[in-house]
């Protein structure tokens, strides 16, 4: 026990025992596949008093609310590299942030599933994560928009939530195994998924010249 204990608390008094917390409160999660710790076991997996936890969050619920706030910070931390290298090209980035999301399933796994687990309880206001990650796919179509490469009798909005429902299909397909995960086929999957959903976001050029 006591080889477990010190790590922990030099984590702790160095200020991180909240970074701890989340990592065993994910570790529990992918080993067990639900929420049925509790608080007084995570502080036993880190090895620190039962009361400690409770320093950084006031019950379950706020550690959980923490936790999925910290994957869509995750995600969107991914999303935001993807476009650094997209560069310019309106479809270019719009693929990069579809890739993005499958690679985060696939290489965080447990952190996808917490974040997509937790909705937001009605009334919280620690949405700000989730927010953020959405809404770097929904500017990025918003310039797509603007740059004519996106229709525009739908919002921005209206097609973010089409986009990211077809990728979430995907990545979870993928992360659960159903479909074969090799880097070529990942890369292939997010490029059928672009080319549908462009397919149908199309700015209707066709049409007004008929």
């Amino acid at each position: 026990m006591s080889t477990r204990a010190g790590p922990a608390k030099q984590a702790y008094h160095h200020g991180d025992l909240r970074r701890v917390l989340l990592d065993a409160a994910t570790k529990r999660f992918a080993e067990r596949g639900d929420f049925g710790f509790t608080l007084r076991e995570l502080a036993r997996d880190v090895g620190v008093s039962h009361n400690a936890p409770y320093r950084h969050f006031a019950g379950k619920d706020e550690l959980l609310e923490a936790l999925r706030d910290d994957g869509f910070t995750r995600l969107a931390e991914r999303e935001r590299r993807a476009l650094d290298a997209a560069g310019a090209d309106p479809r270019a980035r719009v693929r990069a942030l579809g890739e993005a999301y499958v690679r985060f399933a696939l290489q965080d796994g447990p952190s996808f599933r917490l974040a997509l687990a937790l909705p937001p309880k009605k009334g919280s206001s620690r949405t700000d994560a989730a927010i953020a990650s959405f809404s770097v796919l929904e500017r990025t179509i918003a310039e797509a928009q603007r740059a004519g490469a996106v229709r525009t009798d739908l919002s921005a909005k209206e097609l973010a939530v089409a986009a990211w429902s077809l990728v979430h299909g995907v990545a979870t397909l993928l992360a659960s195994g159903q479909l074969p995960t090799r880097s070529g086929h990942v890369a292939r999957y997010t490029e059928l998924l672009s080319q549908v959903f462009f397919d149908g976001a199309a700015a209707p050029r066709a049409r007004a010249a008929g």
